[in-house]
């Protein structure tokens, strides 16, 4: 199976692609897309350069599924409110190429990967090095979207695999149909 990994930002966009066999992880490719070329002031563009973008990445590495983060409020409501926008290019981008996209939290991804919520970014970027065997470490916009395609290659199969349990252990009385209960 094939992830990629999303940590999105009007600036700049982290991207990360891991091929998961398993419990084996391999590095395929990171990088960044960035809008610091354009006008700041230039929101539809920066956030078409970041769909063209996703597009792109989508298009060359053909993965299976995607995780991005989920944006929290900051300090700025106005920050907050474009972070939320160049999130929404990115998730758009992805399903629009028809691929299934997880959601995780900055918290959840960094208990993943460096087994504590409150890693600092230097944390997440030498585990992210050593669970896929670089040889150097990422940026930290490429090592938070790799940590995200890793925390999906985790715990996106326990969620799977709990989710296939449910709908085997579902019972079907109480339910209702035309106003009647079953």
């Amino acid at each position: 199976m094939r992830i990629l990994g999303i940590d999105p930002g009007l600036q700049t966009t982290g991207f990360g692609v891991i091929d998961v066999d398993g419990h084996s992880l391999a590095y395929v490719a990171s990088g960044t897309i960035t809008t610091t070329h354009l006008p700041r002031g230039d929101l539809p563009a920066r956030l078409k350069v970041l769909f063209d973008g996703i597009a792109q990445v989508r298009a060359r590495y053909q993965p299976d599924a995607a995780a991005v983060e989920i944006v929290f409020v900051n300090a700025n409501p106005q920050s907050t409110l474009l972070l939320g926008q160049a999130r929404g290019a990115c998730v758009t981008a992805l399903v629009a190429c028809e691929l299934s996209v997880a959601e995780y939290t900055a918290l959840q991804m960094k208990q993943a990967v460096a087994g504590s919520g409150r890693a600092g970014k230097a944390q997440v970027q030498e585990m992210v090095k050593r669970l896929l065997k670089l040889p150097g470490v990422p940026g930290q916009d490429a090592a938070d979207a790799l940590g995200l395609a890793i925390t999906h290659a985790h715990v996106g199969s326990s969620i799977a695999r709990l989710a296939q349990v449910a709908a085997t252990t579902r019972r079907n009385t109480g339910q209702y149909r035309a106003g009647r209960v079953l």
